[in-house]
């Protein structure tokens, strides 16, 4: 669709040319390459998504419907009630791969509460055959339910509008559906109705999804894809592919693609990324109005969903996340390169020499699920803390915790696995191990990381540096421990500090890990000191610095640098704070100006 203006977005395209032959040659090796890293299910996956979300909209109308009878409601009313699921994220999209979760939207009538849902519509979902892995966040900012079914995994919202009943054929798109609904449910249903207005919004749905598929592979495989952790997440990042497809309309996937990283690099942040102008209603709701709202003014990257009322998908992002994205779509330079270099693993572990280990424990599963959700939602806030400190130039969260079930013997050993310290022995033990056994018991612990990047000793000092990051980690620990739920008897927290060379090797993918040198005996031949590393993942200056020459599978327009971080000195995210003019910017093709479309005339 296009506007009275006869384009969409905010501004006129910047080309309306179709894609050249060359750049369809390279949508195509693109999507063969999409499917050599099975980015796309199977008809058999399908098949099973499917009768999952039919199974849960019959879950729903049965909640809905015993809600009602316990309500006053007669059998007919109560039938009548209700109760419909909405799918968004990836899935309404149409760009999920196989593994991925379902994000679906509970809408029910008003005389359903928040509390209905997670104290009879979880227990239902418990009850459901090959149902698992079912937890309630009912405190989360976006209150969620989260399962899996037929090894599908779900994350339920709900929403409870202002109507009686919610008959099948309810459209989302109407404004006034938000009338007299509290903030939690208007975000809710936020996700339905700005995916709808996504896919309304660009050029070509089909040249959409695959872009913007190639563009979340990237993103995940660098680790830039989450939003809990002050990067940016799915929603964000599928307004920023709509917003090329609407500057180049006619444009194959290849070309919106290399665009992509262009204009995307060149922003001029707080600028914000629009892809409609923000429209106010009559309904009393807030909407992103950085001129009325201080918190607004604070964005650093706002990225503003379409759907009324407009808000700011990447309000978690902070300076360090900033830097880390600029840094990565600053990789992806101009000359030419395969798609398979684009989708190479991140190098986060290997990239510092100090990182912080933050520690969440406790004893059984579904517990473990609730508290180190509730640590990882916290976590934005310790980055933001390091942010002060000094010496520190970046902070850099990785973008999931790692997950373990330890089983001790002695209290001691219960102590270790709480502090992160897990011996092999203690690894290798089964439960089996365990059993009958006086004082044993099992630790259920989730490890998050960040990463630490501190600025060189200045020239001429002498002895150590001193880091101090106490004030932080103990505002943090005071922080998460004021959940309403914490219990100090069965839940554990701990924030510690290694090197490097401590990491554990369960971060690591095997043969990723260069072998620990022997202390014994420093060598003294020739190549002293040198890695011999080869493995694909890993920092190798020799091979990744070597642009690939334009073949069949290169990208116009794009290579890539790769720059590594070795400790702290490394000056990898320099160029963020240089002059412009010292930084090597990409440019967009001959005759095409992306001024007007990035703030920067």
């Amino acid at each position: 669709m296009t506007t009275e203006r006869g384009f969409l977005g905010v501004t006129p395209p910047i080309s309306t040319a179709e894609s050249t032959e060359r750049e369809k040659e390279v949508t195509a090796t693109l999507m063969e390459e999409l499917r050599r890293q099975n980015t796309f299910e199977s008809v058999e996956e399908a098949r099973l998504r499917e009768t999952v979300l039919g199974r849960v909209a019959a879950a729903v109308k049965k909640f809905v419907y015993e809600v009602s009878l316990s309500r006053g409601l007669s059998e007919a009313a109560a039938n009548a009630a209700g109760g419909k699921i909405f799918t968004f994220g990836s899935y309404r999209l149409g760009v999920h791969g196989p593994g991925s979760d379902i994000d679906t939207l509970c809408v029910v009538p008003k005389h359903v509460s928040r509390e209905d849902f997670f104290q009879i519509f979880e227990p239902m979902l418990r009850e459901l055959d090959d149902a698992t892995e079912v937890s309630g966040v009912p405190e989360a900012y976006v209150p969620i339910i989260k399962t899996k079914i037929s090894g599908i995994p779900l994350d339920f919202l709900m929403a409870r509008l202002a109507l009686s009943s919610i008959p099948d054929d309810l459209s989302l798109k109407d404004d006034n559906l938000l009338r007299n609904l509290d903030e939690r449910c208007v975000r809710s249903l936020g996700g339905s109705r700005v995916n709808d207005e996504i896919l309304r919004l660009v050029p070509h749905v089909e040249v959409y999804r695959d872009s913007l598929r190639c563009i979340k592979l990237w993103a995940q495989r660098r680790a830039i894809y989450s939003n809990v952790n002050g990067f940016l997440g799915g929603v964000a990042w599928a307004i920023l592919v709509a917003r090329i497809c609407q500057l180049y309309p006619n444009a194959t996937a290849g070309a919106i693609v290399s665009r992509f990283f262009i204009i995307m690099y060149q922003w001029s942040w707080p600028q914000p990324v629009l892809l409609k102008q923000i429209e106010e209603g009559p309904l009393q709701v807030r909407v992103w109005n950085p001129k009325l709202y201080p918190a607004d003014r604070s964005h650093r990257m706002p990225i503003i969903t379409p759907a009324y009322p407009a808000m700011c998908s990447t309000h978690n992002v902070t300076a360090s996340t900033q830097m880390i994205v600029t840094e990565e779509l600053r990789k992806v330079i101009v000359g030419t390169a395969s798609w398979s270099e684009l989708f190479l693993k991140h190098d986060f572990f290997h990239k510092y020499r100090y990182y912080l280990q933050v520690i969440a424990s406790t004893a059984t599963a579904d517990l473990q699920i609730k508290w180190a959700g509730t640590v990882e939602s916290r976590i934005r806030q310790l980055v933001m803390k390091l942010e002060y400190v000094d010496s520190l130039i970046l902070a850099h969260p990785f973008i999931k915790g790692f997950d373990q079930v330890s089983h001790c013997i002695t209290e001691e050993e219960v102590r270790q696995v709480a502090q992160g310290q897990i011996s092999d022995v203690i690894a290798k033990r089964t439960k089996a191990d365990i059993e009958g056994l006086d004082g044993s018991s099992t630790v259920h612990s989730t490890t998050f990381y960040i990463g630490l990047l501190i600025e060189p000793k200045p020239l001429g000092a002498v002895g150590p540096r001193r880091l101090d990051i106490s004030y932080p980690t103990t505002e943090f620990t005071k922080l998460v421990k004021m959940w309403e739920k914490y219990d100090e008897d069965t839940m554990g927290i701990v924030v510690r500090n290694i090197k490097s060379s401590a990491l554990p090797d369960y971060v690591f993918d095997e043969g990723e890990r260069q072998p620990k040198q022997a202390l014994k005996r420093p060598k003294t031949g020739k190549g002293s000191g040198k890695s011999s590393n080869t493995s694909p993942d890993m920092p190798n200056k020799k091979r990744r610095s070597e642009t690939t020459q334009d073949g069949e599978n290169g990208i116009p327009g794009l290579s890539f640098s790769s720059t590594t971080l070795h400790g702290e000195t490394n000056g990898l995210y320099a160029p963020i704070n240089r002059a412009v003019n010292e930084i090597k910017t990409p440019q967009l093709p001959l005759g095409e100006n992306a001024a007007v479309a990035t703030g920067a005339q």
